[in-house]
């Protein structure tokens, strides 16, 4: 699928991740809805990149909020072609820590957010998508989700994020079978260790140990390589349920 002159929907994309996907979707002459709950990071990345974009206060986990910003979406550009879903949050905390058992709400909310505000913009996205003209491949759209090494190898503290991140590669295959029917693929990257806010607040000495669990290249990912996987799934159109790790052949360990 091309990216100019189509449009896509980018969950989290005031920051980190999705903000790398944003901008490298404008340069190549897309359009992008900017799906997040920081007005005022979003506001300003609309503002700074013109008229291809618009910000959409959207918390991913709540119908309602999607549907308004789907609404706004087709409102302002026609169509919606595509999505990447890089909103997600990361709590961590032991299933049994030292003040007692998780506190579930915890646990509730990283899977709300991470597997199903994936899923609710998957299905209201989706609904619009499944009515647009095919290209010459016979694409209709496509879905591109975020998941984590961690569904993988999920860290101790990590449960309820490597849960959530295990239940996004889980449902890849099982909706891109679905999808099949209308030229719509859904493909998933499991990124390893970014430089993204969620890393920001990290001491250098933690910094310098993680990067040394990098096998190669021996440093923190950048957004613009994400980016990069985005736009080369988009390009290759037999990409199709499908989980890429983009990970440096990290392997995380049990800490």
């Amino acid at each position: 699928m091309q990216v100019k002159a189509n449009t896509f929907i980018v969950t989290g994309a005031a920051s980190g991740l999705g903000e790398a996907t944003v901008r490298a979707l404008v340069e190549e002459g897309g359009n992008a809805a900017i799906f997040d709950l920081a007005d005022e990071n979003g506001a300003a990345l609309a503002k700074e990149l013109g008229g291809s974009t618009i910000y959409c206060h959207t918390d991913v986990s709540d119908e309602a909020s999607v549907q308004d910003g789907v609404q706004k979406t087709l409102d302002s550009f026609g169509a919606i072609n595509g999505v990447v879903n890089c909103a997600g949050i990361g709590i961590p905390a032991k299933v049994v820590g030292k003040k007692g058992p998780m506190p579930l709400d915890k646990f509730n909310k990283t899977i709300g957010i991470n597997l199903v505000g994936t899923f609710n913009v998957i299905r209201l996205a989706a609904a619009h998508m499944i009515n647009n003209d095919p290209n010459e491949e016979g694409e209709r759209g496509i879905v591109i989700n975020t998941a984590s090494v961690a569904a993988y190898e999920g860290q101790v503290g990590q449960v309820a994020y490597a849960a959530s991140k295990a239940g996004i590669v889980g449902m890849t295959l099982p909706i891109a079978r679905e999808f099949a029917e209308h030229g719509i693929r859904v493909v998933t990257i499991a990124p390893g260790l970014f430089d993204t806010p969620m890393f920001a607040a990290l001491s250098e000495q933690v910094r310098s140990s993680l990067e040394n669990q990098l096998p190669f290249p021996s440093r923190f990912g950048k957004p613009s390589e994400f980016a990069q996987m985005v736009k080369a799934i988009l390009a290759n159109p037999v990409l199709n349920g499908e989980t890429i790790r983009l990970d440096s052949a990290i392997r995380m360990q049990a800490r």
